[in-house]
C-alpha cells in the first residue's frame, strides 16, 4: 500500500468510527429483529420495503445534495421543489422525442436553469434568498402548465397535466449470486434470498436489507450513488471545494484572499439546480415512465429538510434522505408496517434511555425512556393505523427528526446572508 493510500485510508477511518457505526447496526438489527419475531408485525428489513425506500430516497437524495452544494457556497437554496418541476418536464420533453439518457441529460439542464436563475436573482442582484427561492417554486407549475398545454394537448396519452411516455427505459442490474438473476444462460443462485425466506433470528433481517441494495438496482441509482460519493471528494478534497466552503463561512475573508467569490456561488448554485433537476428527471424515467403534474409532491422541501438533519454533511445528507426514503415506502404497505415502525420507535427509544443512564444524563434517559414506554403503550393499544396517519408519515418523521436534531445543527456562517464586494471596499 503506497503512503498516499494509507493516509487516505487512515483520513476515512477518522471521518467515519468505523466500531461505533457496526454496533449501531448491531442494535438497529436485533431490535427489528425482536419486534418482528416477538410482536409479530411485518418484517421492516424485508427486500421489497428495502427496494423500495432505496427508490424512493433517490430523488429526496439529489434533491438535498443540490442544497448541499448551495448552501455550503452561502446561498440558502429554497427554491429545489421548482426546479425539480422544471426538471420533470425538461426530462419528459425530451425524453418522449429522443429517449430517456438523453431525457434525464435534459432534466439536469432544466433543474440548472431554474439554479442560474437563482444565482442571478440572489448572487448579482442581491434578492432575498428565501423570496427568491419561493418565486421560483411558485413560477415553475406555471410555465410547465403553459408548455405542457403547448406541445401536448394534442398528443395521445397526453394532455395539458400529463406527457406521452418516454421512450426506452433506464434498465437495471441484479448482483449475481446474491440476489439471483441470470449470468448468461444460466439462472444465478439467491443466496441472500434464501436467507432471508428463512426466518432466522437477525440472519433474515440482515440478508433481507443486503439484498434490497444489490436486487433490482436502477442505474439511476447507482449514478446517485457515485454523485454523491463525488460530491464528498470535490467539496472536502480538492482546492475548489475548499474555497467554496470558505465563501460560505467567511465570504469578505475570501474575497480579500483573491478567491472568485461571485463566479464560485454560481458554479454551486447552478449545480445545485442541476442535481434537484436529476431528481425531478428519475420521477420521470424510472418511477413512472411520463410526466405528470404534480409528481414531485413536496420532494424538494424533503430535500431541504434532509441536507439539514445532515448537518450540511454528505454522509449525514445520504441517512437523512435514506430515512426519509424508508418512511415514505412504510406508508406504501399496509397500516402494519407504520404500526410496527411505532413499535420500533418505542424500544429503540428504550435502548437510548439506557445508554444516556450509563452516560450520566438522567434527565434526557428519563425522557426518552417516557416517550419509549408511550410508543410501545401505543402500540399495544393500536390495532390499525387511520389512513390518513399512514399517508402523513414520511412528512410526520421528517418533523419529528428536525425537532429531535435541531441542537446539534451549525449551519454555514454566512449561509443566507447576500454579500456585495463594496462592503469589503469600505
Amino acid at each position: 500500500m503506497t503512503a498516499v493510500a494509507r493516509r487516505g485510508a487512515a483520513a476515512w477511518f477518522r471521518v467515519v468510527p468505523m466500531p461505533r457505526m457496526l454496533s449501531l447496526a448491531a442494535i438497529g438489527l436485533l431490535i427489528v429483529a425482536t419486534a418482528h419475531q416477538m410482536a409479530g408485525v411485518p418484517s421492516m428489513t424485508g427486500s421489497g420495503l428495502v427496494g423500495a425506500a432505496l427508490r424512493l430516497a433517490v430523488p429526496i437524495g439529489l434533491a438535498a445534495l443540490g442544497a448541499l452544494w448551495s448552501e455550503r457556497a452561502g446561498v440558502a437554496n429554497l427554491g429545489l421543489e421548482g426546479m425539480m418541476i422544471l426538471g420533470t418536464w425538461s426530462a419528459a420533453w425530451v425524453g418522449v422525442a429522443h429517449g430517456v439518457w438523453p431525457g434525464v441529460v435534459a432534466g439536469a439542464v432544466g433543474g440548472a436553469l431554474g439554479g442560474l436563475l437563482h444565482a442571478v436573482a440572489t448572487v448579482t442582484f442581491g434578492v432575498d434568498q428565501v423570496i427568491s427561492g419561493v418565486a421560483i417554486n411558485l413560477l415553475a407549475p406555471g410555465l410547465v402548465r403553459y408548455l405542457s398545454t403547448v406541445n401536448w394537448s394534442n398528443l395521445p396519452q397526453a394532455g395539458s397535466t400529463q406527457s406521452p411516455p418516454v421512450r426506452g427505459a433506464i434498465g437495471s442490474f441484479t448482483v449475481p449470486v446474491l440476489a439471483g438473476g441470470r449470468v448468461g444462460e444460466w439462472d444465478s443462485p439467491d443466496l441472500l434470498g434464501a436467507v432471508e425466506r428463512g426466518d432466522l433470528f437477525m440472519l433474515s433481517e440482515m440478508a433481507g436489507l443486503l439484498r434490497g441494495v444489490v436486487a433490482d438496482v436502477s442505474w439511476f441509482t447507482l449514478l446517485a450513488v457515485v454523485l454523491f460519493a463525488g460530491t464528498w471528494l470535490v467539496l472536502w478534497r480538492t482546492p475548489f471545494g475548499l474555497r467554496l466552503r470558505f465563501i460560505g463561512e467567511n465570504p469578505a475573508a475570501a474575497d480579500s484572499l483573491g478567491v472568485a467569490v461571485y463566479r464560485v456561488k454560481y458554479v454551486a448554485v447552478v449545480i445545485s439546480g442541476a442535481l434537484a433537476g436529476l431528481g425531478g428527471a428519475f420521477l420521470v424515467t424510472v418511477a413512472s415512465g411520463l410526466y405528470r403534474e404534480g409528481q414531485t409532491a413536496g420532494r424538494g422541501y424533503l430535500g431541504l429538510a434532509a441536507m439539514i438533519f445532515g448537518n450540511w454533511r454528505v454522509g449525514g445528507t445520504a441517512t437523512g434522505s435514506l430515512l426519509f426514503g424508508y418512511s415514505d415506502a412504510l406508508q406504501l404497505r399496509e397500516s402494519g408496517a407504520v404500526r410496527g415502525l411505532i413499535l420500533l420507535t418505542g424500544l429503540a427509544l428504550l435502548v437510548l434511555a439506557g445508554g444516556l443512564l450509563l452516560r450520566g444524563r438522567y434527565r434526557a434517559s428519563l425522557s426518552s425512556l417516557g416517550v419509549g414506554v408511550a410508543g410501545i403503550v401505543l402500540f399495544g393499544l393500536v390495532d390499525r393505523v387511520p389512513p390518513q396517519l399512514v399517508y402523513a408519515t414520511p412528512y410526520a418523521v421528517t418533523l419529528v427528526v428536525l425537532v429531535v436534531s435541531a441542537r446539534r445543527l451549525k449551519m454555514p456562517a454566512a449561509n443566507g446572508i447576500p454579500y456585495r464586494r463594496r462592503e469589503v471596499d469600505r
